[in-house]
């Protein structure tokens, strides 16, 4: 594969320039298998072995966390022509690049020389991506919404197209860090002072400065200007936690580099009725026990667009509904995306049982009894105690008592005390 600047590493892979490692490796091998040699007809083969090289070339490097953030920084020409780092023919000084690998220090870590970050270094090609959390309710993630909101963003000043200064001046080089863009300080470190690399704040990492008469009138110099826009994001129906929603090159915008993306990372609010598991759903709803006895045909539940969800029970006559038992309802799930498909809705009962203002009269229990099924066949047992209870116990004191305070099995003996088997 050439190592020419305008290859495009991430056409290659048919990603975006945000991709995942993930994304990455799903992509690399759908293109090695579409541009392997062995799957085409002869007369195809040596185009092919060029693309698979080139998809073999770009994997190489963009799933190397080091290499992609040289590609990125300094495209091809950061690599020698076989997926390696080094000067290419016309690249940037090896300074350069290992200044971007090793943090502004040149050469190796803690180097001295080849101070990066002055006015010819090689910028990145993109402007930092903005990435940030966006809260969305279930109800929102099963219908699908479109979203407006207005931004505030840095764009490239109009009147000076991002030079920062007034059309016919020139900008200073900046003394205090001989237009390098940053500047070595001392910083202690334990016992001794260790050389670190910061940012110029003379001229703010730039290495070059306009004198105040020179500045641009409308951004001060600053080269951006605040701008609002009116931003519009889609979140599909089926959409789950942990999903990106990407706005490309929406984000700040830096003179010389192309302005790059807004993320948003979905975050799904916690929901009073319903529990989500992938595409299917779970919610209590609640049984009276005369309901769970004879039966009912009513609305159970309130779905999440609004929809009631009506149940007849019992299906057989004489079935009755217990406690925790779990109704399934297929395709009453949250939607599945790309399809029209649909996972299912798990409803567990919850019988309600009579409370304190239940007053039966000693004929209705009579007959409760009668209907009801009778009582399993008394417990053999010797003797009989007839015993008083609590009623309202609370299983949150069980345990919680233990006189012992520890194990009932620890030695009595006085401490330093050792002790010893007596022979009889």
């Amino acid at each position: 594969m050439s190592s020419k600047v305008d290859i495009d590493l991430y056409e290659v892979l048919e990603i975006s320039s945000s991709a995942s490692k993930e994304e990455i490796r799903k992509a690399y091998r759908k293109a090695a298998l579409a541009n392997h040699p062995d799957k085409v007809p002869e007369a195809e083969r040596e185009a092919a072995e060029v693309r698979f090289k080139a998809v073999q070339e770009a994997y190489d490097i963009l799933y190397d966390e080091d290499k992609r953030h040289l590609y990125d920084t300094h495209g091809m020409s950061a690599f020698n022509g076989s997926g390696e780092p080094g000067m290419g023919p016309g690249g940037p000084d090896l300074d350069d690049i290992l200044a971007q690998m090793f943090g502004g220090m040149g050469g190796m870590p803690g180097g001295m020389g080849g101070m990066p970050g002055g006015p010819q270094a090689r910028k990145p090609r993109r402007s930092p991506n903005e990435e940030q959390k966006y809260e969305v309710s279930l109800e929102d993630l099963y219908k699908g919404k479109t979203v407006k909101f207005s931004s505030t963003k840095n764009v490239i000043c109009s009147l000076c197209r991002g030079k920062g200064g007034k059309e016919r001046a020139t900008a200073k080089k900046c003394a205090t860090c001989d237009g390098h863009g940053v500047k070595q300080i001392l910083r202690p470190m334990g016992q001794f002072l260790s050389p670190t690399m910061v940012t110029c704040s003379t001229c703010k990492g730039q290495g070059e400065f306009f004198s105040d008469k020179d500045k641009c009138k409308k951004c001060k110099g600053h080269k951006t200007t605040e701008a609002k826009k009116l931003l519009e994001i889609y979140i599909p129906r089926g959409a789950r936690e942990g999903d990106k929603i990407i706005l490309e090159g929406e984000a700040d915008e830096v003179p010389g580099q192309e302005p790059g993306d807004i993320i948003f990372h979905l975050v799904e609010e916690e929901h009073p009725v319903f529990k989500r598991a992938g595409p299917d759903l779970t919610a209590e709803i609640d049984v009276t026990l005369a309901e769970a006895l004879t039966g009912f045909s009513r609305v159970v539940i309130k779905h999440l667009d609004g929809r009631g969800i009506e149940l007849k029970h019992p299906k057989v006559p004489g079935q009755v509904l217990s406690p925790n038992q779990v109704l399934k309802v297929p395709g009453e799930g949250m939607p599945i995306k790309r399809g029209d498909a649909r996972g299912d809705l798990y409803l567990i009962v919850n019988i309600k049982f009579p409370d304190e203002t239940w007053k039966p009269t000693p004929a209705v229990l009579e007959q409760l009894r009668e209907m009801l099924p009778k009582p399993d066949a008394p417990i053999p047992v010797t003797t009989v105690d007839e015993v008083e209870y609590d009623p309202k116990g609370n299983i949150e004191d069980f345990g919680a008592h233990d006189p012992e305070g520890g194990s009932a099995w620890e030695d009595d003996d006085e401490e330093g005390e050792t002790a010893q088997c007596t022979t009889q």
